[in-house]
This record gives structure tokens, sequence and C-alpha cells, in this order.
């Protein structure tokens, strides 16, 4: 890149606030370096102190949070989130454990924890803008390449195959040679279910998550469910729909529809299309990701419930029950549901007729 300041002051120039408070040697690092190289446009920011992260947070003024088990802090500059960390160091007692976080002399230590070359470079926020590069990222950048920084960094940590994934499918970019070997024999159960299960939501969260998905499968590092990928892109494809994107969060619907267990979504595709009135009662029963998955697998009436059944609503109330002679409790709940139904399936309209088959309901006249 010919002008790497001009570059820099262009994407983030909320930047310029944090070189004027900081009082210690700060870096840009990780993703937002190797974005800005790749001329990608980039949200968050993760900045390097050789020095006290919270002391600097204090001084830009900004609200923030600090994580102090890893020496972090997040703080809002100029309507832009940055994540501000100490350099640190970090050791793993045993294979897949969560790391042991110590300070660290200098940047160069710090960028040696990370997992890819083209996430281990920086550019000084004091002084010239310069490329900070001790491990050859910018090269693999222009190679389309991901390579580990040491034959231990899988068995440290297992995920980063996951995070491994999610670079190559949202770069395009290949696997090194000996990483795609150390990385195919990386043991992802030596890690907690949680921490898998977040790396895969993460993975999920991507536009890529599909071809991610695909990749962990060609290295058999997962297994996914019958049709996983198959399901995936229908998921995907469905929650490109406003009211779909509105109803389910599309990391839980994703990594659901690849690695189940399949849950409710294959009754709920399997049945009879059901009446307007048994088909909401049904459904709203059912977690949203349930009724995503098996919408996609082909149950065209919750598309109905969706868009039109689950808007219906009666004009009267529970009080207007209470106000009848209905006692509070069940019957109220029993009276609504009835009137619902009715009305959703057109055999009542108005609200007398509600009120009348509410009342009939719950009183359990036959």
């Amino acid at each position: 890149m010919t002008d790497l300041a001009a570059a820099l002051g262009h994407a983030h120039p909320e930047l310029e606030a944090v070189r004027k408070a900081a009082a210690e040697p700060v870096y840009l690092v990780g993703g937002a370096v190797r974005d800005l190289l790749l001329g990608h446009p980039r949200a968050d920011v993760d900045l390097v102190v050789e020095g006290d992260a919270a002391a600097l947070a204090e001084r830009l003024g900004g609200a923030a949070v600090e994580h102090e088990r890893f020496g972090t802090v997040k703080v809002e500059v100029e309507g832009h989130e940055l994540d501000i960390a100490t350099a640190r160091t970090e050791t793993y007692p045993e294979p897949g454990s969560l790391p042991v976080v110590a300070p660290a002399e200098d940047l160069e230590a710090d960028l040696a924890r990370r997992d890819f070359t083209i996430n281990a470079m920086a550019i000084p926020l004091n002084g010239e803008a310069r490329l900070i590069d001790p491990y050859g990222g910018e090269a693999d950048l222009k190679q389309g390449l991901l390579r580990i920084l040491h034959p231990a960094s899988f068995e440290d940590d297992p995920t980063r195959a996951i995070r491994g994934a999610r670079y190559a499918a949202r770069l395009g970019f290949a696997l090194e040679p000996e990483t795609e070997r150390l990385l195919r024999a990386a043991d992802l159960s030596s890690v907690s279910a949680d921490r898998r299960r977040a790396e895969l939501k993460r993975l999920a969260g991507e536009a890529s998550a599909h071809r991610g998905y695909e990749l962990l499968v060609g290295w058999e590092l997962i297994e996914l469910r019958e049709g996983g990928l198959e399901l995936m892109l229908a998921v995907d494809e469905l929650l490109e729909r406003e009211h779909w994107a509105e109803f389910v969060p599309r990391e839980e619907a994703l990594i659901s529809a690849a690695l189940g267990p399949p849950g409710g979504e294959e009754l709920l595709a399997s049945m009879w299309p059901p009446k307007p009135g048994e088909g909401v009662e049904v459904a709203e029963k059912r977690d949203p990701v349930e009724l995503a998955l098996a919408r996609a697998m082909g149950a065209d009436w919750i598309e109905h419930y969706l868009t039109i059944w689950r808007n219906v609503k009666l004009e009267i109330d529970g009080n207007d029950l209470i106000a009848a002679g209905v006692p509070e409790g069940p019957a109220v709940g029993r009276g609504l549901r009835a009137a619902r139904r009715g009305r959703l399936e057109g055999e009542i309209s108005g609200r007398e007729q509600e009120l009348a088959a509410a009342l009939e309901a719950a009183r359990g006249v036959a």
C-alpha cells in the first residue's frame, strides 16, 4: 500500500483522537490491519497498548467496559467502539484450555500469540504509519494463504480451526500446506462444548457461513445432520425475506440447520396443513428457529402463520370475560382461545360474536 497513513485516516478517522490521547505506544492490530490492506470496510477496531489499556480508555473520555481477566477494555470514541488491550502473552496449561494471560514486554510478544499470519500485523498510531509484520502476513495476504504462526497453534486452541474456516470462506483463501496438515489433526473435543458452539455460531453469522461449514466437513472436523448443508442454504434464502429476518436470529437458525439435533421442525414440516386456528395454537408453542427450519423444509402453512394468522387480534380481552362473570383463571384463557380460533377460521366476526363464543367456551357450554 503506497500511502498507509492516508488509508488509515480514511478508514478510521476516530483513531486520530487515540493518537492524541496516547501517552504510550499504541497500535492498530489484527483483523483491522488485515482488512485495511485488503481494502475491505471494517467496523470494529482492535488496539494494543504497551501500557495501561484502562488508563488510555479513561483519557479518551468514553464510557468504558473493562474485562480485567484479559486486560482489555471497550470504549466508544466518536460513535465508534474500540477494543483496547494491554500487550499480553498467552500460555495454555493443557490443550484446549483457556489461556493464562500475562502482560507482555512489547508488541511483538503480543503478536506472537495470534492465530494466523494475516492477523499478526500492526500499525503504530504514534509517529509514522508503517506496517509491522514479523511473520510475513502481507505476503500471505497477496498469495491468498492462511498460515499459522507455530506448529502447536491448533493444539493450544483447536477453535482456531473453526476460525480458519471462517477466514477461508470469507476471504476465499487457501490453507498453506503445513497449516492444513496440522488443522486436519485438530481435536475439537478437547474444547468445551460451549466454546465450540460459540465459534460455530460466529461462523454461522458470516455471509459465507455455508461455505465455512462445508470446509469444516471436508476437513473432517465436524459432522452435520443429514441434509445439513442443503437445509442451511434453504434457511439462509428464507431469512432474506424481511419478515423472517425480524422473526428469527440468523446465527441460531443456521447453526441448528447445520448441526441439529432435530427438534420439532421435522414434525411441523410433516403435518397436514392445519386450519388457521389450529396452526396458530401449534406455532405459538414452538421456538422461532423450529418454525424457520420447518418452513425451509416445505411447511408452507407457517408462512401464513407468520404473515397473516398471528396478526389477527380480538376486539375483546380477558377483562370483558371477567366483567361478564367468568372467574379469573384458566377459563378466561380457554374462552379467548376459542374466540380467536373462530375469528381466524371465519366462523365469527365482531365484538358481540367474539364475546358470545368466548363465554360459551369459558363456561364449558356444550
